[in-house]
């Protein structure tokens, strides 16, 4: 009964950024003493986060998830998203695609579209390896396990020597206190060059990123000149992230 009760708050709290006890005795039933007691125990294993007035689930991750994983979670937004980023690309361009499931559908979208294509995800190199039109560079590192992505000195100094017309990046966790976060100091190093040397930095993440931290800060969200992402972000979000001076574009 009380595993139910768990489970039955934390699905209810996944629907809900802050929630009261007296939702929760609600949803479930429970008395206000029980549903204290339930929230002290998943507090303390780290599964929520109490605050005033209430208690919100736990956003940190503390875990990176590998690409196989990533590529079904939220495709038809990663789908729209990657359609208007690629919008943006016009044919002589030099972009920086940065490792993800995202940049990967705007590759695809690329391909007929004469360009000179700088990344560090190896899906992304052998993609557009085919295609004769486009002259594509790999940074070259170490192999990143869960994304077979190139980290590490070699792609940090490869990114640091390039100034494309557009950065691509891509993240797991965002928000406007934190900023961007990556669950590794090599993913973070990588990201945080990409933010320093483009002419237009575009950071693409479906808005279940939103919210979440993870444990290496790659950079503020005001570094990136542009956000897209899909309308499931919080509209109050939306209007704090404007007045950061970025660019907002809504799937």
């Amino acid at each position: 009964m009380a595993q139910e009760r768990s489970k039955q708050i934390v699905e209810y709290l996944k629907m809900h950024n802050l929630v009261t006890v007296d939702e929760l005795v609600s949803i479930t039933g429970a008395s206000p003493a029980t549903i204290r007691r339930e929230l002290i125990k998943l507090d303390k294993e780290g599964v929520v986060y109490r605050v005033h007035g209430g208690v919100t689930l736990n956003r940190f991750v503390p875990s990176q998830p590998t690409t196989t994983e990533k590529q079904g979670q939220h495709h038809k937004e990663k789908l729209m998203i990657a359609a208007a980023a690629s919008k943006l690309v016009k044919p002589g361009d030099s972009i920086v695609l940065d490792a993800g499931t995202t940049t990967i559908e705007i590759a695809r979208n690329l391909i007929d579209t004469p360009l000179r294509v700088i990344t560090n995800d190896l899906h992304i190199g052998l993609l557009l390896a085919d295609y004769q039109q486009i002259e594509v560079s790999v940074t070259g590192g170490s192999v990143d396990w869960s994304s077979q992505s190139c980290v590490g000195d070699v792609a940090v100094n490869f990114l640091s020597k390039v100034h494309p017309t557009y950065t691509f990046i891509s993240c797991n966790a965002f928000k406007i206190d934190t900023g961007i976060t990556a669950p590794t100091s090599d993913k973070a190093a990588v990201k945080r060059i990409m933010t320093m040397h483009s002419s237009k930095k575009v950071l693409v993440a479906d808005s279940s990123k939103y919210g979440l931290t993870q444990l290496f800060e790659v950079s503020p969200l005001s570094c990136v000149d542009m956000l897209i992402t899909d309308s499931g972000l919080d509209g109050k979000v939306a209007e704090e992230i404007r007045k950061l001076g970025i660019e907002l574009i809504l799937c």
